[in-house]
């Protein structure tokens, strides 16, 4: 049926639980599991987050910070998918814009299926300009479901 199954996770409830319904499709159809986390260091909150960042990292990139964070929830999925028994996961993260990216990923690997969660962490552009699930939904022909 399917046999490389997409899951886009940001960290939110909402995606930890489509990480959970891939990972449930993914152990019935033996199909591969790959995990993506994306991130954009370009909104106003990831601004601020540099002005108080702590004495302990006070060279520390913005960028690696928000990548090492990207990386933790990346793993994390993936640990909790291997918990659910899928054989077969990996974690990637990327950075850019979250829509674009997710697509150009599953194209670039080929997924046929592609779990996103309705309503995460996405940046306040969403509110403006509809969100990642339904850009992501637009830009492509690969079913997407939607948690």
């Amino acid at each position: 049926m399917f046999k490389t199954i997409l899951a886009g996770y940001d960290g939110s409830k909402g995606g930890y639980a489509a990480v959970e319904k891939a990972a449930e499709l993914a152990k019935l159809c033996g199909a591969n599991l790959l995990v993506l986390t994306v991130y954009r260091h370009h909104s106003m909150l990831e601004a601020s987050l540099s002005m108080v960042r702590g004495k302990s990292e006070p060279d520390a990139n913005l960028d690696d910070i928000l990548r090492q964070v990207s990386r933790d929830a990346a793993e994390e999925a993936k640990a909790r998918a291997k918990e659910l028994g899928v054989e077969n996961v990996s974690a990637f993260i990327k950075s850019g814009p979250s829509a674009r990216t997710i697509v150009s990923f599953f194209v670039e690997k080929g997924c046929d299926l592609s779990f996103l969660v309705s309503c995460g962490l996405g940046s306040s552009e969403s509110y403006m300009l509809g969100s990642v699930s339904h850009k992501v939904s637009s830009l492509t022909d690969v079913p997407v479901l939607v948690v």
